[in-house]
């Protein structure tokens, strides 16, 4: 992927892999209302349900399973007061937690992804990068980046009306 980072990226940046190998990369970001810690402003953003979300997650699980992918079965349930490199934060391994930082992975055969949610100040920037291994892995990412980049913008929007 042929691609240059946004000015406003992040300082804290983290990408699955280096620049060039990246599949797909997303930076989006918000005012948030207040200033809070990665977790905090995770739990902002996911407290609330997401129309059509767990409906999407079951698709997806259902149709990936055919190919030897896990199901990840979405988000739900409480999230916690505190995180801790290897915990799970749903179906995500908590990587790394430091002040300003929280870096969620999950890996695969197919592909690696990385959602690092980093705040400075009152910005909260959302960055996802992903590393495809194969066809299938390069065929998945077809309906899925612009559907997460779609729903990652409908949580900034949801965000700044909060």
């Amino acid at each position: 992927m042929s691609q240059t980072l946004p000015a406003d990226a992040p300082a804290a940046l983290r990408l699955v892999a280096p620049l060039a190998d990246l599949a797909f990369l997303d930076i989006q970001s918000v005012l948030l209302p207040r200033e809070m810690s990665p977790l905090e402003a995770w739990r902002f953003l996911m407290d609330r349900p997401i129309p059509l979300f767990a409906l999407a997650f079951r698709l997806r699980d259902a149709i990936s399973a055919r190919f030897g992918v896990k199901r990840l079965g979405g988000f739900g349930g409480a999230l916690p007061e505190s995180v801790s490199p290897g915990d799970r934060l749903a179906f995500f391994l908590v990587e790394e937690s430091a002040p300003g930082l929280m870096v969620l992975t999950e890996r695969d055969r197919h592909l690696d992804v990385m959602t690092a949610v980093t705040v400075e100040g009152r910005r909260l920037a959302i960055t996802s990068s992903v590393v495809t291994h194969n066809l299938f892995g390069r065929l998945y990412m077809l309906p899925v980046a612009p559907a997460h980049r779609l729903i990652v913008r409908y949580l900034m929007w949801r965000a700044r009306r909060a």
